[in-house]
């Protein structure tokens, strides 16, 4: 039986250094796929935007620069749960959002209960697990 997580967030999609707007943003889980976690964002006239990416990069990107590629998340400040820096980028095409640390660590924490960091393994056919991930993966990107 699979299991999920979810939770909404509130974070300032970041126009530009002047420019700024609170949106809406779901955060899941699920145990079926539990390497991974996954943000699905509302932006006003569009349609909602799901990323997907490791449970892990998220963790460690609240209290350090982590990530390369399309997914970088930073601490904003120096000191422990400060906001949080979440960059997103496709080719040159780029999206920088900010959140508060403590929704994120609470959605992390309630993960952590349903399935340990470092257990994900264990739940049961890693192989076909990966396939499936992969699948909804690939069905998202030709959908949109």
């Amino acid at each position: 039986m699979r299991e999920s997580v979810q939770a909404e967030v509130l974070m300032s999609f970041l126009v530009s250094e002047e420019l700024s707007f609170r949106i809406p943003v779901e955060l899941g889980y699920e145990t079926g796929d539990p390497y991974a976690v996954r943000m699905t964002f509302h932006l006003p006239g569009d349609a909602p935007v799901t990323w997907a990416f490791g449970r892990e990069l998220l963790l460690d990107g609240i209290n350090a620069r982590s990530g390369d590629g399309d997914v970088c998340i930073a601490p904003v400040g120096p000191e422990g749960l400060s906001d949080v820096r979440i960059r997103l980028q496709v080719g040159c095409e780029r999206a920088v959002f900010r959140a508060s640390a403590a929704p994120l660590v609470a959605f992390l924490d309630r993960t952590d209960k349903l399935v340990p960091l470092g257990q994900e393994r264990t739940l049961g056919d890693f192989e076909e697990n990966l396939e499936a991930a992969l699948g909804r993966i690939l069905a998202e990107e030709t959908a949109g």
